[in-house]
């Protein structure tokens, strides 16, 4: 138990942990020291980064993930090639690095299993922003990956943050969860009550073009299930889905971005965190389409007919984005 207002534990910030004061004063005397040792400051030309020597003598920058030698390279504290390389796999590697614990096989499954959930979709915006921007630069392929990527937001790949943060918030201010799933029913009544009376939508619930059922999320369950994975947040998820139609007067379907969402968080991945996670399964998927650019071009085809359809229009009384004279 550490007493209030101990310099000795780090304090939360908006950006993650900040540096505690005697860590702070630390690294400026350790500044200072290499400072006097090299004979040069602020404008000398042996320091480099926060004031440091020429060879970073004195300095120290903890990492629990990879580091390297002129003969090794080691992450996690394991040999790359020797303990990594050919045994363990991409996704069970990412959720080791982000959580600093080697994932149980089933932790890794149901991982994956949202990884191939997210990979890809047809062609939403980000995959023909992708497109579009490989036939303008096809010397750029990072361009073309990174510009569907940015289209990540709360349309579309979002939604697993968002459904993650909501289901969490509301988790987080209850002192223990339901026991029994009439006690969960009763909770995500109050929660959808609560959300239509504010005019909120509910992330995860609904989705464009699977009206009647996402087959994404019976599989997700699934595999949550046969894993013992269903923790407070699916639990919590799959009530609202049986609810929400008595309160909001229609039927909306639990979309498998949504039941990511709630899979991850019951992985116990921080819900800042989760956008990450779609954004990595859908560079893949952004490889694939990009690979079936070369192969089977459309982007062209696609500008061509915006384009040769596109027909002047006059700005419409009371167009706010209109300039008038």
């Amino acid at each position: 138990m550490r007493r209030p207002g101990s310099t000795s534990t780090p304090r939360r910030s908006a950006r993650g942990w900040a540096p505690t004061a005697s860590r702070t004063a630390t690294r400026r005397a350790t500044v200072a020291e290499n400072t006097d040792r090299t004979g040069t400051g602020a404008g000398g030309t042996e320091s480099t980064g926060a004031g440091g020597s020429a060879d970073g003598a004195g300095l120290s920058f903890p990492t629990s993930l990879g580091t390297s030698t002129a003969s090794t390279i080691s992450l996690l504290g394991r040999d790359l090639a020797g303990d990594l390389m050919g045994e363990v796999g991409f996704g069970e590697l990412v959720l080791w690095m982000v959580t600093q614990r080697r994932p149980t096989p089933g932790r890794v499954r149901l991982f994956e299993a949202c990884l191939v959930a997210l990979a890809d979709h047809g062609f939403t915006p980000t995959a023909i922003a992708a497109r579009l921007t490989y036939l303008s630069a096809p010397d750029s392929l990072q361009g073309a990956m990174a510009a569907g990527l940015l289209g990540g937001g709360s349309r579309f790949l979002g939604v697993t943050e968002d459904t993650g943060r909501f289901l969490a918030g509301v988790l987080a201010q209850r002192e223990e969860a339901p026991r029994t799933d009439a006690g969960w029913d009763e909770l995500a009544h109050e929660v959808v009550t609560r959300e239509r009376a504010a005019k909120r939508i509910i992330p995860g619930l609904g989705h464009p073009v699977h009206k009647e059922g996402d087959p994404r999320t019976p599989a997700l369950l699934r595999i949550a299930e046969e894993e013992g994975l269903k923790g407070p947040h699916l639990r919590l998820f799959e009530a609202i889905g049986r609810t929400h139609e008595q309160v909001l007067g229609r039927r909306l379907v639990l979309n498998g971005a949504g039941v990511c969402g709630a899979a991850l968080a019951d992985l116990d991945l921080p819900p800042d965190l989760l956008r990450g996670f779609a954004l990595l399964a859908r560079a893949g998927g952004l490889l694939g389409q990009l690979a079936e650019e070369r192969r089977r071009p459309m982007a062209m085809d696609t500008y061509l007919l915006i384009d040769r359809n596109a027909t002047y229009t006059p700005p419409e009384d009371g167009d706010a984005d209109a300039l008038r004279d």
